[in-house]
């Protein structure tokens, strides 16, 4: 999760600087991205199936190979297709193959019911990713340029993925069959909540270093500012594998959607460049850590030979509400020159999510 999440989301931080490098248009660029997310979406039913017919250990390292291999491209392409294409098609069905999906299936089959805890310990790796990969991507730019930095990460990961080949137990089979999987519909609301949270989260994570450079930071400064926001969240999922011992997993996501409400407000309203310190660290401590619980929500009582299939709708909402959000979030900043209008609508997200996972409380007959 490190690797996967580390090279996905550091994209954000390569925006700007890539635009200046390569010629290529940050319009084109955040189109890019929205593709990208597409791309991840519609691969994971596709993905559920593999999961399930050979295994999460394999899905996983492929994935990562492929992931991997997008930043060794990317640093030799001389086209804006080709960027979009090698970022869209590569990183895309790399993310699909390694993200949370493929994690959640086999801690789920290793852990069943209590996977919650162990979903929260995972989630730290895309915290770490997150903190490592911007830093050191920031810190490389101006020593030996852009195409290097991407040239060395992409060789780091592949790296790591052959030491995980090596390291990962070999997992066992569990199904044969290409059947389908349970049916999510009565977790419904859960669903949609999880859309909803997607189409919000990319747009802040991704966006958040460009939309911080256009407010006068430096582009190692928004690298910065994202290693803050990945730190918050760690720290986050740290806190939540205790708190899951505890307390269940619907009530820790409300509290997490306050403190995004409390993240997007100074967002929308308050100007100047220094609040964006506030929003990353708040918005960070309910970013990422919204995921594990989730999915202890959504895989809670699944059978375990068929949860690949099972949970891959919830990832093609997830990552499809994703690329619809930075679709939006692109059109509103060519009209407003600006992503606040958007951190609006997160605003409205948000209420919505929180809304969707609040129990309805039963009226008692008053007797008399």
């Amino acid at each position: 999760m490190t690797v996967s999440f580390g090279l996905n989301f550091t994209m954000g931080v390569f925006l700007a600087p890539t635009a200046a490098a390569y010629g290529v248009s940050a319009s084109a660029l955040a189109v890019a991205a929205a593709l990208s997310t597409a791309v991840t979406g519609l691969a994971q039913q596709s993905i559920g199936r593999l999961l399930d017919l050979l295994g999460p250990e394999h899905v996983l390292i492929g994935g990562l190979t492929l992931m991997s291999s997008s930043y060794v491209v990317l640093a030799s392409v001389t086209q804006t297709w080709q960027f979009v294409a090698a970022y869209m098609v590569l990183g895309g069905l790399g993310f699909a193959a390694s993200s949370t999906l493929t994690v959640t299936t086999l801690l789920g089959r290793a852990h069943g019911a209590q996977v919650g805890p162990a979903m929260a310990r995972a989630a730290i790796g895309i915290n770490l990713g997150q903190l490592i990969t911007p830093w050191a991507a920031t810190a490389l730019f101006d020593p030996i340029g852009v195409r290097a930095t991407f040239a060395l990460l992409g060789a780091i990961g592949l790296a790591a993925t052959a030491v995980l080949w090596l390291l990962l137990p070999a997992g066992q089979r569990v199904s044969t069959d290409a059947g389908v999987g349970e049916s999510l519909a009565g977790r419904w609301k859960v669903l949609v909540s999880f859309g909803f949270h997607a189409a919000t989260m990319y747009v802040v994570v991704l966006m958040l270093p460009k939309h911080a450079v256009e407010q006068g930071w430096s582009v190692a400064g928004a690298g910065r500012l994202v290693a803050s926001a990945a730190l918050a969240a760690g720290l986050t999922s740290a806190a939540m594998v205790r708190l899951l011992r505890h307390y269940p997993p619907e009530s820790l996501l409300r509290v997490l959607y306050s403190v995004r409400l409390a993240a997007l407000l100074p967002a929308v309203f308050v100007p100047g460049p220094r609040v964006l310190v506030v929003v990353a660290v708040l918005f960070g401590i309910a970013s990422f850590p919204v995921i594990p619980l989730t999915m202890a929500i959504l895989s809670r009582g699944l059978d375990p030979a068929r949860m690949g299939r099972t949970l891959a709708p919830a990832w093609v909402i997830h990552q499809l509400a994703a690329a619809s959000g930075l679709g939006v979030a692109t059109v509103v900043h060519a009209l407003t020159d600006s992503y606040r209008g958007y951190f609006a609508l997160g605003l409205v997200f948000t209420v919505v999510a929180v809304g969707l996972i609040t129990p309805v409380r039963r009226r008692e007959p008053v007797t008399v």
